[in-house]
């Protein structure tokens, strides 16, 4: 079965581009396009699709803020923004607002499909640039810790570090993917996070929570 995309941005030449490459790919299908957030939303209730591409700068409601109600509407699908910006105020934004991955503009095609198969798998993808910058910009939040973590918790934080998918989770700890999604749930609330690719990152850049984990 295809992974069916819906793309959202306002430049026509950029969708009739994405659009080119997803049907050279068997393993993807255009569910449906938009050059707006608001026909985004309509669409995504619509069509069901796996992945929504999100661009970050439209017209009347950017992306962002179609992110924040397309996650807040309880959409199933994936969210990754694709955008030319790789400004860290951006990128923390969208990751704050429940974004699965962020990825420019300027990649390599085959990338781009790479990266989409490996989202809808369960995976963080963000690009090498947006990695460091959130590395950067999340190096010592203040209001996160994970003294009140349960083992399990810190088990499952470790992993979302790793970049595991739920069903990888449950697989390397034996549970079921809906106990991975309750301590997902529990530990986001704890460490006063909104989402898995924060606290993946947050994890990542913190030094006692990386050494309590080796140890």
């Amino acid at each position: 079965m295809s992974i069916r995309i819906l793309l959202i941005d306002d430049h026509p030449l950029f969708r009739k581009g994405v659009a080119q490459l997803v049907r050279a790919d068997d393993e993807l299908e255009l569910a449906g396009e938009t050059s707006d957030g608001a026909g985004g939303l309509a669409l995504a209730a619509e069509l069901d699709p796996d992945l929504i591409l999100i661009d970050l700068n439209m017209k009347s409601m950017n992306g962002i803020e179609t992110l924040r109600q397309l996650k807040a509407a309880g959409t199933r699908a994936r969210c990754v923004m694709l955008t030319v910006s790789d400004d860290e105020r951006d990128v923390l934004d969208a990751m704050k607002a429940g974004a699965d991955g962020y990825l420019l503009k300027d990649m390599e095609p085959e990338e781009l499909c790479a990266r989409i198969k490996q989202s809808v798998g369960g995976n963080v993808v963000l690009d090498a640039s947006v990695a460091g910058l959130l590395a950067h910009a999340l190096n010592a939040p203040p209001a996160a810790s994970h003294s009140d973590l349960t083992e399990r918790e810190r088990e499952i934080l470790g992993l979302l570090a790793d970049g595991r998918s739920n069903k990888e989770i449950a697989r390397v700890l034996g549970i079921s993917d809906a106990t991975v999604k309750v301590h997902i749930k529990h530990l986001l609330r704890k460490l006063n996070m909104k989402s898995r690719l924060e606290a993946a990152v947050w994890a990542l850049q913190n030094p006692q929570f990386r050494q309590m984990m080796a140890g």
